[in-house]
Formats: C-alpha cells, sequence, structure tokens
C-alpha cells in the first residue's frame, strides 16, 4: 500500500541506482506545526487589533456623546445702574396768588390797569361809584349830629336836675331818670359813630387797590359793569399773582418719599423752553402720605426775577431719586416659574443655581433688580426653560451690550451649535 501511495505520488520509495534512502517524515510535520504556529499567531494579533480598535472607537465615540450632551451656555455679570433724577409733573403758582372782589357794590367807574400790567402795593386799579353809600353815610352822618344834640340837652337838663336834688326840690327818683337819659344818649352817640365809620370805610372801598406787588393775570369788569358786594356769588373783578418768586407743588410717589426734605435742590423744566433749567429748592413737605393718591405733597421755591416762567404752567421737576442704584441684567436672563421670576446663576464648578429675584424696574431689553443677584453673580442669557438647579453647564462671558441682542430661545441653538463643533469629521451620526 505504501508503494503503490509514493508510486502515486511518483516518489520512489529509495533509488535503486544510488541506494539512498529517503528523509524521515518527522521533518514534514515540524515544518507544518511551525507553519500552523505562525498563522495562528497572525490570527492572534489581528484580533487583538480589531479589539483594541473597536476599544478605543467606542471610548472616542463615549467622549464625543459626552461633548454633544454638555450644556454651553452665555453668561453676564450684573452691571450697577446709577442713581438717576425721577422726573415728575409738576405745576407753577404765584409766591402770592389773590382774587380782587369788590367790598362794595357799585359801578365800575373807571379802570386804570389791564392784564399783563405789573402793579405796587397800594396802587390804585379801578375806582366804583357807590350812591348808595354815599346816601347811607349822609344820612348815618345826620343822626349822628341828631344824637349828638339830644345828648347835649340831656347833659345840661341833668346839671340842672342834680343843683335841684341838693336843694332837694326834687325827688331822687327824677335824678335817676335824668342821669339815664344822659347815659342812654351817650351810648346812641357811640353808636351813631360808630355806623358812621363803618359806612366811611365802605366809602374808602370805592377805590379797589393792589394788596401786594404782582402781576394781573385776570380782569373781568370794565367801565359802567354792576358790581357786588363779597365773593359769594360775585365774579372776582381782578386777580393777582406774584411771579417772583414762584411755587412749584408736586405730587411725589410714596415710592421716593422717604428721601424728599426741606432745603434739597430741585431742577425745573418746561418743554416749551428746551434746553433751559431752573434751580429750585424744596421748602415745604407735606407731613403724610395722601390715601387716595398715595403721594406726598411737596411744595418748592423757584427764583424767577426775569418773569420767563409764568404761574399756572405745566413743568416737570427732576428730583434727585431716593431708591439706591440697582443691578441691571438683561431681559432674555429672566426665567418664569411657578415660585415667580427668577435667574439662573454659574457657580466657580459650572453647576446652576437659580435665584429668586424682585424687579424694581423693566426697561425693555434690560431688567433693574432690587433683589436676587450679586454684582459678582455669572448669570446665564438666555437660559433653556428646562434648566434647573444643579445641571452642570459650560460657562462662556459674553458683553453686556450683545446679551440684550440675543434673540428669546438661542441658548439651546448655540449649545447644538457648540455640540456639532466638537463632533470629529470621522465620527458617524
Amino acid at each position: 500500500m505504501t508503494e503503490k501511495h509514493h508510486a502515486e505520488l511518483a516518489i520512489p520509495e529509495h533509488d535503486p541506482a544510488d541506494g539512498r534512502q529517503l528523509p524521515p517524515r518527522r521533518g514534514e510535520f515540524r515544518r507544518a506545526r511551525v507553519a500552523l504556529i505562525v498563522v495562528a499567531l497572525l490570527l492572534v494579533a489581528g484580533a487583538a487589533r480589531t479589539t483594541i480598535s473597536n476599544a478605543l472607537q467606542r471610548r472616542e465615540v463615549a467622549e464625543v456623546t459626552q461633548r454633544n450632551a454638555a450644556q454651553y451656555v452665555s453668561i453676564v455679570t450684573p452691571q450697577a445702574t446709577e442713581a438717576s433724577e425721577t422726573l415728575l409733573p409738576a405745576t407753577l403758582r404765584g409766591a402770592v396768588e389773590s382774587p380782587i372782589f369788590a367790598r362794595a357794590t357799585g359801578y365800575v367807574l373807571h379802570r386804570y390797569v389791564d392784564i399783563g400790567a405789573r402793579v405796587k402795593q397800594g396802587q390804585l386799579l379801578a375806582d366804583l361809584d357807590t350812591p348808595e353809600i354815599d346816601q347811607e353815610l349822609a344820612q348815618a352822618v345826620a343822626q349822628r349830629n341828631q344824637i349828638n344834640a339830644s345828648l347835649g340837652l340831656a347833659k345840661s337838663s341833668l346839671a340842672r336836675w342834680q343843683q335841684l336834688r341838693q336843694r332837694d326840690a326834687v325827688s331822687q327818683q327824677e335824678l335817676d331818670e335824668r342821669q339815664s337819659t344822659y347815659t342812654q344818649g351817650v351810648a346812641n352817640l357811640a353808636a351813631a359813630d360808630a355806623n358812621v365809620k363803618r359806612l366811611q370805610q365802605l366809602e374808602s372801598f370805592k377805590r379797589i387797590v393792589a394788596p401786594f406787588d404782582g402781576v394781573i393775570t385776570q380782569r373781568n369788569v370794565d367801565i359802567g359793569d354792576l358790581v357786588s358786594a363779597g365773593s359769594g356769588s360775585s365774579q372776582a373783578l381782578f386777580s393777582l399773582a406774584q411771579t417772583d418768586p414762584l411755587r412749584v407743588y408736586v405730587q411725589v410717589p410714596q415710592a421716593y418719599a422717604q428721601g424728599v426734605a426741606v432745603g434739597q435742590s430741585v431742577v425745573v423744566t418746561q418743554a416749551e423752553l428746551p434746553g433751559q433749567h431752573f434751580q429750585g429748592r424744596i421748602t415745604h413737605v407735606s407731613g403724610a402720605i395722601d390715601v387716595t393718591t398715595r403721594s406726598l405733597q411737596i411744595e418748592a421755591a423757584l427764583p424767577n426775577p426775569d418773569g420767563t416762567l409764568r404761574p399756572g404752567a405745566y413743568v416737570q421737576l427732576a428730583l434727585p431719586s431716593a431708591v439706591q442704584a440697582h443691578l441691571s441684567v438683561p431681559a432674555n436672563a429672566l426665567l418664569f416659574r411657578a415660585e415667580g421670576p427668577r435667574v439662573a446663576v454659574v457657580d466657580a464648578q459650572g453647576v446652576v443655581h437659580l435665584h429668586k429675584i424682585v424687579i424694581a424696574q423693566d426697561l425693555g431689553q434690560s431688567l433693574e433688580l432690587a433683589d436676587g443677584v450679586a454684582p459678582t453673580d455669572r448669570v446665564i442669557v438666555n437660559p433653556s426653560d428646562s434648566i434647573d438647579d444643579g445641571d452642570h453647564v459650560q460657562a462662556r462671558a459674553l458683553d453686556m451690550k450683545a446679551s440684550s441682542g440675543v434673540k428669546s430661545g438661542g441658548g439651546s441653538g448655540e449649545r447644538r451649535q457648540h455640540g456639532a463643533s466638537a463632533k470629529p469629521q470621522g465620527a458617524k451620526a
């Protein structure tokens, strides 16, 4: 069988010519075993390479996934707002304002001033014709003279009756009657004198004079008009106002009332006088807040030597703000939660903390906060609605002015943009 197998393979078992024997079969087996070992080593090396490559790829994918999962946010630091002036609507009034009524009833005989006229104290403004008062005065004078004559007779009669009483020619009763008649006459004369003085005083009211220096702001009568005494139903003849200095009345809201004090300087401006500022000083402060308007009334004195400002004008009074300076953050940093408004603040370790805030003033693109943040806090601009306490984020500083132009919802888009840039080009989706 061996010979046949060798014959089929054309391998002679021995060389009949030289009689040499073929090499033994052990050499062939050794070479085959070496070849198998080499192949096995190659396979093991390939498997190890594949395993290491897969491990490295999985690690790289995990790192990319972690980078893509990180939240990238923009932050700003709150800016301190300067205490600004508070503009309040105000009304100008004269230092002294008085409507001038007639004290006597009569007709306007002469008028010497008109609106806009500057007058001095005691200057004659108008004359009235009062015939009724003139007649009453004449009658009162006549009655006084009559009583005075009767008093003279009673006095002489009393003197005679006193002498008669000394001689016991008349009774004491008759002397007492003469004494009573004389005393009554003295009282009647005093009453008549008082009535004459009253009518003389009314007679002096025919002359309408200025009670103080000022300017005529209204004139409601003319020559020939009938005027009535008193201020009940009649109209004022003139209105007089002292224009230097002026009084400024303003209602200060309760929020600013604590910082208002007598002697504080104020600045008054009028829209019709652009570029002009008038310095004044607070002279009176109401002692209570008005319940209806929740405001405090103050009065300021305003010099007006050249008469530029006019009583009754609407002006604006700049009051130094008594409210302390606040911290300002962009409006798109605000978070609306069920517990109230919040802002997200990032600490040094990148951990998010939601702070409760108190909004002092909404300025549109920015918010003034009275409480809730510190000047050193790092506030997240345009935070995601899902952000919460304890989240880890990657912070990037943003300019305060530029942050006001960031559109709402840009925070999540920014995170997506950073995540895409962090992905390597060779990584699969």
